[in-house]
């Protein structure tokens, strides 16, 4: 989506709330929203055990509900296809825990309303230090690192690609075939590799983050395990991108579909 085509209707904007068990931070999240700039919200309940679906609904938010837990994976992939089903141009995933800064949403998704980027990421580390803004030590070092092994592998260079604060145009959900995959946390780095492969711009803009108790914060042991998957991951991408052995993941639907015909 260029800029001439933005000049010429107003791009649909919807924000996209993987939810489970954020009924403490949902309505602070959701009244920092600048809302003038946003024509939907879409709140996905994962399984949660607290009141969130009840305050999702009292804001008026328009809800989807996993009857289980799907993992954040599973529930980016009901807000995505829930999004293209309604209309977005422009969807914005944004957590509901307030670690965030949700007021910086129309920074987000500025450089693809201008045709500059397909993708745009909120970085953590582009606004001072991410430390001093209360990230753990151990968390900050597998950060650093995994983003470091990253930027070598695909030829990028980021500034992290872990943030949770993501803008998308219609283009990038429609051609990557993000229902293949994981349910899991490393849905979000199989994205940005199938984006990178397939040629998507990505672009960064600074958000700070808050870290505090009612924020959701992954433990040692499973962001240890999120660290190794994101591993597995990159060694897949070798052997796609290098060793052309070709893994349906890494193929637009275009493409797949050029395939079969």
């Amino acid at each position: 989506m260029g800029l001439h085509s933005t000049e010429l209707h107003k791009p649909k904007v919807i924000v996209v709330m993987p939810a489970y068990n954020a009924a403490k931070t949902l309505k602070i999240t959701y009244d920092a929203i600048p809302h003038q700039t946003v024509d939907q919200i879409i709140l996905v309940d994962d399984g949660s055990t607290d009141k969130t679906l009840e305050i999702a609904r009292e804001l008026q938010l328009t809800v989807f509900v996993h009857t289980r837990n799907f993992g954040y994976g599973g529930n980016q992939k009901t807000c995505y296809t829930e999004a293209l089903k309604e209309g977005a141009d422009i969807i914005v995933m944004l957590h509901p825990d307030y670690q965030y800064d949700p007021t910086l949403l129309p920074d987000i998704i500025a450089p693809i309303k201008a045709g500059e980027a397909d993708i745009v990421l909120g970085s953590r580390f582009m606004s001072g230090s991410a430390m001093d803004q209360g990230m753990p030590w151990w968390k900050f070092l597998g950060n650093k690192f995994l983003t470091a092994l990253e930027n070598w592998t695909l030829g990028l260079n980021l500034s992290e690609y872990h943030t949770g604060y993501r803008a998308y145009s219609r283009r990038v959900l429609e051609e990557i075939p993000f229902s293949l995959n994981s349910d899991k946390f490393v849905f979000d780095q199989e994205f940005l590799v199938q984006a990178k492969h397939l040629d998507f711009v990505i672009k960064e803009v600074a958000v700070p983050t808050k870290y505090f108790p009612e924020a959701s914060n992954a433990s040692f042991v499973d962001s240890t395990i999120y660290g190794l998957s994101i591993l597995l991951l990159l060694g897949r991408y070798f052997i796609h991108n290098v060793c052309h052995v070709h893994l349906r993941q890494f193929q637009s639907f275009q493409a797949r579909y050029r395939r079969v015909q």
